[in-house]
């Protein structure tokens, strides 16, 4: 699935940090095929402060990023989660819509 850097970095943030061995193994390689490498990180000026990420928008790509089967329902139930608490807004509307709508 293609995802810019906004909704990468969105999505590491909605994955769960607690669950059971097999789902966080899950998660785990899901969590190191959104990071950024450090030639991300350069070329799209990625910076870190005050717990903020900030990043130039204009340099900004999609990314074809590997997301199989058990990943994918981690994410749909992550963001039903959301949705249920109300709790859609800017930073997560388009994964709500690339993994529930168009599902």
């Amino acid at each position: 699935m293609k995802l810019n850097v906004v909704e990468r970095i969105n999505l590491l943030g909605i994955l769960p940090a607690e669950t059971n061995y097999v789902t966080f193994k899950i998660v785990n390689d899901l969590k190191s095929n959104l990071s950024f490498s450090e030639d991300e990180m350069e070329e799209y000026e990625i910076k870190f402060k005050e717990q903020m990420v900030y990043f130039n928008p204009a340099k900004s790509k999609e990314k074809e990023i590997k997301i199989g089967e058990k990943a994918t329902d981690i994410i749909i139930e992550a963001l039903e989660k959301l949705d249920k608490e109300n709790k859609i807004n800017e930073n997560n509307i388009s994964l709500y819509e690339k993994f529930i709508i168009t599902k």
